[in-house]
Order: structure tokens, then sequence, then C-alpha cells
């Protein structure tokens, strides 16, 4: 399945409830699923992690939705020649270290 198609399916299935609710609800019902990964992940649930990963896709595409924005066209324009910073595939930016407080 196309991006897309799963931005449209998600806008067939749950369109007219999204659009009662205001851009910004939308956009915390997508944090609270981010956060629900994220904890996934932290206890390396991979089942958990795989429904959050859903989840996480589902939301975003509601506010890309809500916002008229195509996921799919966003994302080719952005990435679809490479990496945006040196346009390389794969990247070869020089990496950056995870931020002290991520680290174990």
């Amino acid at each position: 399945m196309r991006i897309s198609e799963f931005q449209e399916l998600i806008r067939r299935t749950y369109g007219a409830r999204d659009r009662r609710r205001s851009l910004e609800t939308n956009t915390l019902w997508l944090m609270e699923e981010v956060g629900e990964l994220a904890e996934a992940i932290r206890r390396r649930d991979h089942q958990a992690a795989r429904k959050e990963i859903a989840d996480v896709l589902a939301w975003l595409v509601t506010v890309a939705s809500h916002s008229q924005i195509d996921v799919e066209k966003a994302a080719l324009a952005k990435y679809g020649q490479g990496c945006p910073r040196c346009g390389a595939i794969p990247c070869d930016c020089p990496e950056h270290p995870a931020p002290k407080r991520w680290r174990k």
C-alpha cells in the first residue's frame, strides 16, 4: 500500500470524526501515540511498538489531511532525491551524537 492510499483509507474511515476535532486536538492525539511508541521502545516491547507505529502513522496522516497536506508528496519532495542536506544516498553528513540525556 502506498502512503497516499493509507492516507485516503484513514480519511475515509475517520475523516468526518477527525474534522469535528480541531487540528490542535488531532496533533495532541498524535503526540500521545508518539509517547506510547517511545515507551514501548524503552521497554523493548516489539509487539507494542509495532502497534504504536501504526497508530503514529494513522494520526500523522490525520494531521496532514486536516492541514490539506499529501504525506506522500511531502515526503518525496523533501527526501525523494536523498538526504536533504548533502543530497547523497546513503547520507554522507557527519553524524551528530545523541543528546547526553538520551545516553545510558
